[in-house]
């Protein structure tokens, strides 16, 4: 199966949302976060580090889940409409915007 070039906006959206998670982690280690998800650590850091920027359903699902994170929430936040409306919170930490 050949897989196609991500576009430009899917990188940015990778690059959002592994920002987005390393702040919802904050002092948290990489290690537990990945572990209660029952991901690889090495998986976390290519996410946060935006090197896997279309991570499958289930990955992002189970790590928001350990980081009490929002999926609604989530995809707002790093969705080209979310990232305007993130301009106008941006006094707030993630964790607060993203808890439900």
């Amino acid at each position: 199966m050949v897989r196609l070039p991500l576009t430009p906006e899917e990188v940015e959206r990778g690059q959002r949302l592994g920002a987005l998670l390393r702040r919802a982690r904050g002092e948290r280690s990489m290690l537990d976060i990945a572990l209660d998800a029952r991901v690889s650590p090495e998986t976390l850091r290519k996410i946060e580090s935006g090197r896997v920027a279309t991570p499958a359903f289930p990955t992002i699902a189970a790590i928001a889940d350990v980081l009490g994170l929002s999926l609604d929430a989530l995809w707002a936040e790093i969705s080209e409409s979310g990232r305007r409306v993130g301009h106008a919170n941006s006094g707030r930490n993630a964790r607060e915007q993203l808890t439900t």
